[in-house]
């Protein structure tokens, strides 16, 4: 009898050790069922998943929880003159705090293990077009706290910025002493502005900055009839070069809010809002931390006080 031959090409001769052509048949066609089955898995591991690239491609990574192609490299990195910084661990499931339905929460720091700051950004004087592109190159996420006056001239270039899934925050209108204004006076800045930003950027801002960090009873109660349901105060403030800390030993702690400000030249003594970024996040890798996402933990209350349902604005995918 004829050899039966194997799917590689092989001949297995039949009646070898005693067997029929039969069982040599038999054994010929395991074979072959189990190299295609071995090959079918070797080939499953180079394709394309139904949503797009190979499983390793999109396996989340165990610390940052984004994709590894999507973060920045060191080359990019190198290009605003800064080494990588460790990412931030994924958004918490549990929002750590939760924002008062009917009050305003006073807060400059998050309740949270997580060894990550917040950084925001106030006002909205400068607008350099390059402190864009290095949030585009660089993936830190911000929060912006914005005023009308300083951004009226151009409401177009914090757009492309909130588009990167960086949340706009009121700051008042007009960048008053809150607590020089009584009820009415603190309700025209925060609700004009709220009207003002939420018209410009789609989505009506959950928090609000007090101008000077002053703040009264008054200025809580103005927030929340507007729809602002917490008050974010700082632990440290950037100023050119050098952060400046409410902490004595000049220490940062997991959840800690900083303050930064749209600012150029004028402001900076020469320095670009680009190098005083820079130099803020220097600062925060020198001291071991990542940089987070406000928003991801903050939880706004369901039904805020004027009875509308609040949308957050969604971060792409990976930042």
């Amino acid at each position: 009898m004829r050899g039966v031959r194997g799917v590689h090409g092989g001949g297995v001769a039949g009646g070898r050790g005693g067997g029929t052509g039969r069982a040599a048949a038999r054994r010929a066609a395991g074979a072959a069922a189990l190299a295609a089955v071995l090959a079918a898995l070797g080939s499953g591991c180079d394709k394309p998943a139904a949503h797009g690239g190979t499983h390793a491609e999109r396996s989340a990574d165990p610390v940052s929880g984004e994709h590894a192609t999507e973060r920045p490299s060191a080359a990019t990195w190198a290009k605003w003159g800064l080494k990588p910084m460790r990412p931030a661990p994924p958004p918490p499931v549990v929002k750590p705090l939760k924002l008062p339905a009917k009050s305003a929460r006073v807060f400059s720091n998050v309740p949270t293990k997580d060894r990550v700051v917040f950084v925001t950004i106030d006002d909205g004087q400068e607008k350099d077009p390059r402190f864009v592109e290095m949030l585009r190159d660089l993936k830190v996420p911000v929060s912006m706290f914005l005023t009308d006056q300083s951004i009226l001239n151009d409401y177009g270039y914090f757009k492309p910025i909130r588009d990167l899934g960086d949340h706009v925050q009121n700051h008042t209108l007009t960048h008053p002493q809150m607590t020089t204004l009584g009820l009415e006076g603190q309700r025209q800045q925060i609700c004009g502005d709220q009207k003002v930003l939420t018209r410009h950027y789609g989505t009506a801002p959950i928090l609000f900055r007090p101008p000077f960090g002053s703040w009264n009873s008054l200025t809580q109660q103005a927030a929340a009839s507007c729809g602002v349901h917490g008050i974010v105060l700082w632990k440290a403030s950037m100023q050119i070069h050098d952060m400046q800390y409410d902490d004595p030993g000049k220490k940062l702690y997991p959840g800690d809010v900083l303050l930064a400000h749209f600012r150029g030249p004028d402001a900076l003594k020469g320095e670009s809002m680009t190098r005083m970024f820079a130099h803020m996040l220097k600062h925060i890798r020198s001291r071991g931390f990542a940089v987070a996402r406000l928003e991801d933990y903050v939880q706004p209350p369901p039904v805020p006080a004027d009875g509308r349902r609040v949308r957050l604005r969604p971060g792409p995918r990976g930042r």
